[in-house]
């Protein structure tokens, strides 16, 4: 470090020497300063050289410096801006649910309910066995029919004081009355999550003279033991009579979507007239 200062102080004076030299209008010292100039020139195009490469290096890398500040700031902006976009989908998403929540509410005025959100959910694919956050402290009782994504959904089967399971009826124990909207021949909705692979449920245990026919609506009938009626199941489809040409079957196409639940209705009321207002045992 020391050695560079001395160099560089040498150089300096060198060149001071120079300079004199070469500025002193003398005949006497004309050889001395053109050949002065030989060195002096051409070292002084080098230092300028440097000197201008110096800086030209120190403003690329100031510019360099402030690009990439600027960089930085533009993309904590852009973060800023898809984090911003993100939420407002999601707010518009849920918007669109609870909106459709409110609908089916509309629909089904005759039933008092109450809104839950689905906590957790068996493995597997599909929501045939999950919980909601709403339990005995909320009035849930078992048996309370679960509706969703335009129709049924399930039925309640455990209540704790804060939460409650909901069996769906896409789930292989599940089984629901059913009947057509348009003609009230009786059916059953059986759940299947093998058939569910392929988004149906089994329609079965129709007489072979039942009126019922490709896209009829197939609602909770007024003989079931726990499904309050009316509820919109969902469209019955390829139906065949059976091999003892006596009943057919064929399967369902439910209206709620079991991929994916997150909000729920409960219908705060039992078929057997406890939890609610007894409207179930006039429709009976």
């Amino acid at each position: 470090m020391k050695n560079s200062k001395y160099i560089l102080a040498g150089m300096s004076a060198f060149c001071l020497v120079l300079i004199t030299a070469t500025s002193i209008k003398s005949s006497f010292l004309m050889p001395l300063r053109t050949g002065v100039g030989f060195v002096l020139v051409p070292l002084q195009s080098g230092v300028n050289a440097i000197g201008t490469g110096l800086y030209n290096a120190l403003e690329n890398f100031s510019s360099l410096r402030e690009a990439q500040e600027e960089n930085k700031n533009l993309q904590m902006r852009l973060d800023q801006m898809v984090e911003e976009n993100n939420r407002l989908q999601s707010e518009l998403y849920e918007l669109d649910r609870l909106r459709e929540l409110y609908q089916l509410d509309q629909e089904y005025m005759q039933y008092k309910k109450i809104a839950a959100r689905v906590i957790a959910k068996d493995s597997g694919n599909w929501f045939q066995v999950f919980r909601i956050d709403k339990g005995a402290d909320d009035g849930i009782q078992e048996d309370m029919n679960v509706m969703a994504g335009g129709g049924l959904v399930g039925i309640v089967t455990d209540v704790g004081a804060n939460y409650a399971t909901v069996r769906a009826i896409i789930d292989d124990d599940s089984n629901v009355s059913g009947m057509s909207l348009r003609t009230g021949d009786t059916c059953n909705v059986s759940g299947n999550l093998t058939l569910y692979q392929d988004g149906r449920l089994g329609l079965d245990h129709i007489k072979k003279e039942a009126d019922i026919q490709e896209g009829d609506k197939i609602v909770t009938s007024n003989i079931s033991d726990i499904f309050l009626p009316g509820i919109l199941i969902g469209y019955a489809s390829g139906l065949t009579t059976d091999a003892n040409n006596v009943t057919k079957s064929g399967t369902i196409i439910p209206v709620a979507d079991f991929d994916n639940l997150q909000e729920v209705l409960v219908i705060t009321q039992l078929k057997n007239g406890d939890g609610g207002d007894n409207n179930a045992e006039a429709a009976d």
